[in-house]
């Protein structure tokens, strides 16, 4: 019986050795020697080879040996329970479950935490059946429960489970007091997730880690980077984990910096990204691959990818993300031939690219505006994904080639590609943009088969591509059937209301977003503005700026600029003043409102002065500075500083004058009857097929008397249509005036001969 027990005990030792080593053979070999010894009903014996089974991967011999013995304990239910789940074969470990005879705390916990990590809904149900059955939970299973409701999004399950941790006096404990701040910060609630955080009584690398995601996720870089102090001050071991994190926080940007080198200077490139990749080789993590790619990543995101290329170079040891990196980065920057040499590089050193590789290429391709390469490489994947459809589909649609994004969709849908939210919003934004309702309409039907009815994402796409296309109707019900708009759906109906020139309705349910609670941001407000400048409502006007101004987006430099449009096309132009001057940040888009406001209202002196102004300023004027100040110049007979102004566009600031420039100039030297100077004006301008600047040089013509340029006009618009009668209406009533009889019934006569009529006039009496 001794020798019995001695033997069973060293049977034991050596196959805990055989399990920590994960040795299968040797524990094929013990499991042929324990049945020789004729051991096969010493439970111990047989449970430990179940572990080393199971520990090794070898499920069936475990199931086996389980079925054959003769008196299984609990531990041995508990061994094979273990094995399924870490498999994972979830539905044979719930099977075993339901056949156990006895079960614990243990058993609910293994099998929460195995549903937890791939079927969180699962993991709920059998949550509430334990406590249902009268088990009380532990720190694992609350731990697993929170896990589950963070990947489903589940927040107020969670708050319940967090309720019952407190309730069990379990919230402090760090597995589950990490799990809540997961929690908290997936679900997008970092205030609570902070709470969770001061409960914890010894917080780990863990805790901090998940603080700092969490308040990068949500845009709080700044506090990100303090997490990331209080780790070192707390003398927490920092981990491959814990760089890698921060480094996602350098590679949002923003923050000051961490003063490890004495550096304080903000303005400092990336200051930060540096400072994390010194205090890495500090710590000898310079060798670790994860860190190293997280490094890379840092570098390209912030557009260094000089920095990058240099840690790339140094690299001992580089892996098929490396090399994505760096071509996602070359992308980024809109780089694609060196991305293009790095794939070519990878390839001669026998990296095979994967998916995400082609994926970058092809993004690089599209940001570059080279759609063509761009489909090359598309058309080389064996099998593109979803990512890589929608990537080249909207390619096309920024490239404007909207026609070839609706046959590639099409193609996709004869491929069977099932698209997502993304894919039918490109589609639905390449029909708006050419007015190809029918194809909206077929989008709308696959929505349904696509996406959850009501998808509000899709809504929005929906409503912007009916109103682009004039059917109303049909916009305004998808609104309306909407159980909870969003603001971009409320924007979306909002502006194209405006487009179709319905601004009164627009402006009707602007007031009904307000009456429900919805906050405007800055495009409703843009919006809405333009609204009241093209209904001339200068009344409702200010009471839009009142509510723009207690909202907090007076200073917003869109909202501003359109403040100023508002103003001075209402003629009030000095209240466009007081805005313009009180906005602390003005764009160029600002300068031009302001400039044109002063143009349009007749104050064209006051309107130059801000054109020099916004010169001294460094500001940078554009076509439409141009415009708006040779505006002013020709209402107000600046002739000298209209020419000045001209000239300086191509000489001083590198821009061809365009059309309406011309026409401004012509107008200003026109109505100051400088006509040599016109002429030399018009035989070297570009835009000789623009109808306007003739017209405009006809009529100042007309006025002065010059027969010779007026005729010169009345041609080129006879040219450019023959059946127009005004030229040569125009024409005939200069020379009636002037009394040359002749010269009117030949121009009449021209008329008969070309069958050209007049168009009747209209009385309003």
């Amino acid at each position: 019986m001794l020798q019995h027990a001695w033997r069973s005990g060293y049977l034991v030792n050596v196959l805990q050795t055989s399990i920590d080593n994960k040795d299968y053979i040797a524990g094929k070999l013990l499991h042929a020697h324990i049945l020789r010894l004729g051991l096969s009903s010493h439970t111990l014996l047989l449970n430990r080879l179940m572990e080393l089974y199971s520990k090794c991967g070898h499920i069936q011999p475990a199931r086996h040996l389980f079925d054959q013995m003769l008196q299984p304990n609990i531990y041995s239910w508990h061994s094979l329970l273990t094995a399924y789940c870490k498999q994972p074969q979830l539905d044979n470990a719930h099977k075993l479950f339901l056949n156990m005879p006895e079960r614990n705390t243990v058993s609910w916990n293994t099998l929460i935490s195995a549903f937890a990590r791939k079927t969180p809904t699962r993991a709920l149900e059998l949550y509430s059946q334990m406590n249902a059955h009268g088990f009380s939970p532990t720190h694992i299973t609350f731990a697993s429960v929170l896990s589950a409701c963070a990947g489903l999004g589940e927040m107020d399950c969670g708050r319940v489970s967090h309720a019952s941790a407190v309730k069990c006096g379990l919230n402090k404990n760090v597995y589950v007091g990490n799990a809540l701040l997961s929690l908290y910060v997936k679900c997008g609630c970092p205030r609570d997730a902070l709470i969770a955080f001061r409960e914890l009584d010894e917080p780990n690398e863990v805790s901090f880690t998940a603080m700092m995601c969490g308040l990068v996720e949500t845009d709080q870089v700044e506090e990100a980077f303090e997490m990331f102090r209080l780790i070192q001050r707390s003398g927490i071991r920092i981990d491959s984990i814990s760089l890698s994190s921060v480094l996602r926080v350098c590679a949002k940007g923003g923050g000051s910096s961490f003063g490890w080198n004495g550096e304080t200077d903000r303005d400092l490139p990336n200051t930060q990204g540096k400072q994390v990749h010194g205090f890495t080789i500090k710590l000898g993590f310079e060798g670790d691959l994860h860190v190293c790619n997280s490094l890379l990543d840092m570098y390209a995101k912030n557009g260094d990818m000089e920095s990058a290329e240099l840690l790339f170079g140094n690299l001992s040891e580089t892996s098929t993300v490396s090399w994505n990196v760096m071509i996602s980065g070359f992308g980024q920057n809109r780089d694609k031939q060196r991305a293009m040499e790095y794939m070519e590089r990878m390839r001669a050193l026998g990296v095979e690219p994967d998916e995400v590789t082609y994926i970058n290429m092809l993004a690089a391709c599209v940001k570059s505006g080279d759609v063509e390469n761009g489909r090359l490489i598309f058309d080389s994947m064996a099998c593109p994904s979803l990512i890589s459809w929608n990537a080249i589909l909207s390619g096309y649609s920024q490239n404007e080639e909207h026609l070839e994004a609706l046959k590639l969709f099409r193609e996709m849908q004869f491929q069977n590609q099932q698209p997502d939210r993304t894919t039918l919003a490109i589609i639905l934004s390449s029909c708006s943009e050419i007015g190809f309702v029918e194809c909206g309409v077929q989008v709308h039907a696959t929505s349904f088969k696509c996406v959850c009815p009501g998808d509000i994402y899709i809504a929005s796409g929906l409503i912007g591509m009916y109103l682009k296309c004039g059917r109303i109707e049909a916009a305004v019900h998808i609104f309306d059937g909407l159980t909870q708009a969003d603001i971009v759906c409320w924007n979306a109906l909002i502006t194209g209301l405006s487009y179709n020139s319905l601004d009164k309705e627009a402006f009707t349910y602007f007031q009904r977003m307000l009456q429900i609670g919805m906050l405007p941001n800055e495009f409703s407000f843009a919006t809405t503005l333009s609204c009241c400048t093209k209904l001339s409502s200068l009344s409702q006007g200010r009471q839009v700026h009142d509510l723009i101004i207690k909202d907090g987006y007076a200073n917003d430099v869109v909202v501003g600029s359109t403040l100023i449009d508002m103003y001075s096309k209402c003629g009030d132009v000095d209240g466009a003043r007081v805005q313009f001057d009180m906005m602390p940040y003005k764009n160029t888009i600002t300068w031009n409102e302001m400039i044109n406001g002063y143009a349009q209202n007749g104050r064209g002196d006051e309107a130059i002065f801000l054109y020099e102004d916004m010169i001294y300023s460094e500001g940078k004027p554009d076509a439409v500075t141009f415009i708006a100040a040779l505006t002013a110049c020709s209402h107000s007979g600046l002739v000298d500083l209209g020419l000045k102004i001209f000239n300086s566009m191509q000489q001083q600031y590198g821009l061809n004058p365009l059309a309406d420039h011309y026409t401004c100039i012509i107008d200003c030297l026109g109505r100051a009857a400088r006509f040599s100077e016109i002429e030399e004006l018009v035989d070297k301008m570009p835009c000789k097929n623009d109808s306007l600047v003739w017209e405009v040089l006809l009529s100042s013509c007309r006025i002065h008397g010059n027969v010779i340029l007026a005729r010169r006009a009345a041609e080129e618009l006879i040219r450019l249509n023959p059946k127009n009668s005004a030229p040569y209406v125009l024409l005939a009533n200069m020379y009636t005036s002037l009394g040359r009889w002749d010269d009117t019934k030949e121009i009449r006569a021209a008329m008969l001969e070309r069958q050209v009529t007049k168009d009747p006039g209209f009385s309003w009496g």
